[in-house]
């Protein structure tokens, strides 16, 4: 090993170690130092390329640096960065319009990230109920394997038991349901329903869509029972399955949507969705954000927008995530490694065979090793978030990268 290859990898491990020094411990990041990256590629500090497939956790949707979202930071931060919300920019009217425009919204509420969009969606459900309804129809039912955020709240909300553990007492009014089991929810809904909050593509719990009509079945049960149909886009959404908002697929409506993640391609901003009924439940002085609606991220987000809602890029996610599939299946035929492959458009999970069964966070670094950046969805399932725009060369060398990690782990022999 050469003097500078020893002096980077010193620099990482001091870094890494300052981090520790000085981070509140709740994450376990990974043995590297992220430098730069443009396109579908990363460098760490020690100049190591890596294809990146996991986007940020669904974030960096146009991959790092994308020209037009550049184009648009630059000239709005030489603008203007903040107002509060007592005064008021250009770019999130423009935004809010535009966000109306593409779905079936009349309103939209901003703020900074996917957990406080949740938070105002479970806010407005109640609110909306209180006007109309008896004192004890504020009950929201969540599905299980959901995630909805690490506010108190969504984190109430999201039906795991380990994001529970040591933050009792938990908010009340919460209940929880078997995911895609029409059965079990026409069970669960009541007169005390004021909403069902679900995410059309269950991204933390296992990459596990709804299943075909599942999500019409929950919209009658709202209609039949008074109740909002309230769904979490922040991973599925913004061309992430091939239609701009994954509920598309099923031609269904909601009253209330939520989006974070790709709306910014990279910074902070989250969105509510809602109708103009179910809006006039937030009056002046209910409801608010410091940052919401920052004219620098509402700036980035128009272009973002623009950019994913094109008939050309949602059918390249359809493409791409077809041939994605299909590469998983040949690497499986050959390795044995998964028990099911799943999903939609570029949101693709793998499960493990029982054989690698808690092996999801190891299988991850392993591949990095290699070159290309996974992740994992639950010690069971990898978990594949490309950028929508990855291109095809980009793509077969990741996927080649993959087979490489993956071989070190093959069941068949």
């Amino acid at each position: 090993m050469n003097d500078l290859s020893e002096k980077l990898q010193s620099r990482t491990q001091q870094l890494l170690e300052k981090g520790k020094a000085y981070y509140v411990p709740n994450y376990a990041p990974r043995e590297l130092i992220i430098d730069h990256a443009k396109g579908s590629h990363v460098w760490d500090i020690e100049g190591n390329e890596y294809i990146d497939l996991g986007s940020g956790i669904s974030v960096n949707s146009l991959g790092h640096q994308h020209p037009a979202l550049m184009q648009a930071l630059e000239q709005q931060l030489k603008k203007i960065w903040h107002t509060s919300n007592i005064y008021i920019t250009e770019p999130p009217i423009h935004l809010a319009q535009e966000l109306v425009d593409a779905s079936f919204a009349e309103r939209v509420y901003f703020c900074n990230s996917g957990a406080e969009a949740n938070e105002a969606a479970i806010k407005i459900a109640r609110k909306y109920s209180s006007l109309y309804y008896p004192e004890d129809k504020r009950e929201i039912i969540t599905f299980q394997g959901s995630f909805h955020g690490r506010t108190l709240a969504t984190v109430t909300a999201t039906a795991q038991p380990k994001y529970h553990e040591g933050f009792e007492p938990l908010p009340g009014g919460f209940s929880y349901c078997a995911f895609n089991d029409e059965n079990a929810i026409t069970a669960a809904v009541s007169d005390k329903t004021c909403a069902i909050m679900l995410e059309p593509v269950q991204g933390e719990g296992g990459v596990t869509p709804a299943k075909a009509g599942f999500l019409k079945h929950v919209r009658a049960l709202c209609d039949k029972h008074n109740a909002l149909l309230i769904l979490d886009e922040i991973q599925c959404g913004m061309g992430r399955t091939g239609k701009l908002f994954t509920h598309e697929w099923e031609d269904v409506k909601p009253d209330v949507m939520t989006l974070a993640k790709a709306l910014g391609c990279g910074l902070p901003i989250g969105a509510m969705l809602t109708t103009e009924e179910v809006a006039k439940a937030l009056k002046v002085g209910t409801h608010g954000s410091t940052f919401g609606g920052n004219p620098v991220m509402c700036a980035l987000a128009r272009v973002a927008l623009k950019e994913i809602s094109s008939p050309e890029l949602l059918a390249h996610v359809s493409k791409q995530g077809d041939y994605f599939v299909k590469r998983l299946n040949d690497i499986n035929a050959n390795l044995g490694v998964f028990k099911e492959v799943r999903g939609k458009g570029l949101m693709i999970g793998g499960e493990l065979v029982e054989e690698l069964s808690g092996k999801a966070g190891c299988i991850t670094e392993v591949c990095r090793s290699v070159g290309v950046l996974i992740l994992q969805a639950g010690p069971n399932v990898l978990r594949f978030l490309p950028p929508l725009n990855i291109n095809d060369e980009d793509l077969r060398e990741g996927l080649d990268r993959l087979e490489k990690g993956l071989a070190k782990f093959a069941v068949k022999k």
